[in-house]
Protein backbone atom coordinates (compact mmCIF):
# COMPACT_ATOMS: atom_id res chain seq x y z
CA UNK A 1 0.00 0.00 0.00
CA UNK A 2 1.35 3.41 -0.95
CA UNK A 3 1.05 6.31 1.42
CA UNK A 4 -0.40 9.57 0.22
CA UNK A 5 1.77 12.39 1.45
CA UNK A 6 0.88 16.05 1.42
CA UNK A 7 3.15 18.41 -0.43
CA UNK A 8 2.51 21.35 1.85
CA UNK A 9 6.20 21.94 2.50
CA UNK A 10 7.00 21.87 -1.20
CA UNK A 11 4.16 24.24 -2.03
CA UNK A 12 4.78 26.77 0.71
CA UNK A 13 8.54 26.63 0.41
CA UNK A 14 8.41 29.27 -2.32
CA UNK A 15 5.80 31.52 -0.74
CA UNK A 16 8.28 34.34 -0.19
CA UNK A 17 9.09 34.37 -3.88
CA UNK A 18 5.42 34.46 -4.90
CA UNK A 19 4.84 37.93 -3.49
CA UNK A 20 4.90 40.82 -5.98
CA UNK A 21 8.08 42.82 -6.07
CA UNK A 22 8.21 46.55 -5.40
CA UNK A 23 8.58 47.18 -9.13
CA UNK A 24 5.46 45.12 -9.87
CA UNK A 25 3.49 46.96 -7.19
CA UNK A 26 4.64 50.29 -8.64
CA UNK A 27 3.51 49.20 -12.10
CA UNK A 28 0.10 48.23 -10.74
CA UNK A 29 -0.17 51.58 -8.97
CA UNK A 30 0.74 53.36 -12.21
CA UNK A 31 -1.96 51.43 -14.10
CA UNK A 32 -4.65 51.81 -11.42
CA UNK A 33 -6.54 54.68 -13.16
CA UNK A 34 -6.84 52.51 -16.28
CA UNK A 35 -7.93 49.51 -14.24
CA UNK A 36 -10.64 51.54 -12.49
CA UNK A 37 -11.81 53.03 -15.80
CA UNK A 38 -12.07 49.52 -17.26
CA UNK A 39 -14.13 48.43 -14.25
CA UNK A 40 -16.49 51.38 -14.77
CA UNK A 41 -16.87 50.44 -18.43
CA UNK A 42 -17.62 46.84 -17.51
CA UNK A 43 -20.23 48.01 -15.00
CA UNK A 44 -21.89 50.13 -17.67
CA UNK A 45 -21.87 47.22 -20.11
CA UNK A 46 -23.25 44.77 -17.55
CA UNK A 47 -26.17 47.07 -16.78
CA UNK A 48 -27.23 47.00 -20.42
CA UNK A 49 -26.99 43.23 -20.89
CA UNK A 50 -30.57 42.36 -20.05
CA UNK A 51 -32.35 45.34 -21.59
CA UNK A 52 -32.30 47.73 -24.47
CA UNK A 53 -30.00 50.61 -23.52
CA UNK A 54 -31.83 53.84 -22.78
CA UNK A 55 -30.40 57.24 -23.67
CA UNK A 56 -29.00 57.45 -20.14
CA UNK A 57 -27.33 54.04 -20.54
CA UNK A 58 -25.85 55.04 -23.89
CA UNK A 59 -24.49 58.24 -22.34
CA UNK A 60 -22.98 56.27 -19.46
CA UNK A 61 -21.31 53.86 -21.93
CA UNK A 62 -19.88 56.74 -23.97
CA UNK A 63 -18.48 58.43 -20.87
CA UNK A 64 -16.98 55.18 -19.62
CA UNK A 65 -15.34 54.54 -23.01
CA UNK A 66 -13.93 58.07 -23.03
CA UNK A 67 -12.51 57.58 -19.52
CA UNK A 68 -10.82 54.34 -20.63
CA UNK A 69 -9.32 56.04 -23.68
CA UNK A 70 -8.15 59.00 -21.59
CA UNK A 71 -6.58 56.69 -19.01
CA UNK A 72 -4.83 54.72 -21.76
CA UNK A 73 -3.53 57.96 -23.29
CA UNK A 74 -2.22 59.17 -19.92
CA UNK A 75 -0.58 55.81 -19.25
CA UNK A 76 1.05 55.80 -22.68
CA UNK A 77 2.32 59.35 -22.16
CA UNK A 78 3.69 58.49 -18.71
CA UNK A 79 5.40 55.38 -20.07
CA UNK A 80 7.04 57.44 -22.78
CA UNK A 81 8.34 59.96 -20.26
CA UNK A 82 9.52 57.25 -17.84
CA UNK A 83 11.45 55.34 -20.48
CA UNK A 84 12.93 58.51 -21.92
CA UNK A 85 11.58 57.94 -25.43
CA UNK A 86 11.20 61.17 -27.34
CA UNK A 87 13.18 63.21 -24.85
Amino acid sequence: MEHIVTVQDAVTAFADFMEPTDAELDAIELEMPLILADVDLLDAQIITLDRTPSELDARRLRRARRRVLAARRELANQSTVVTGVGA
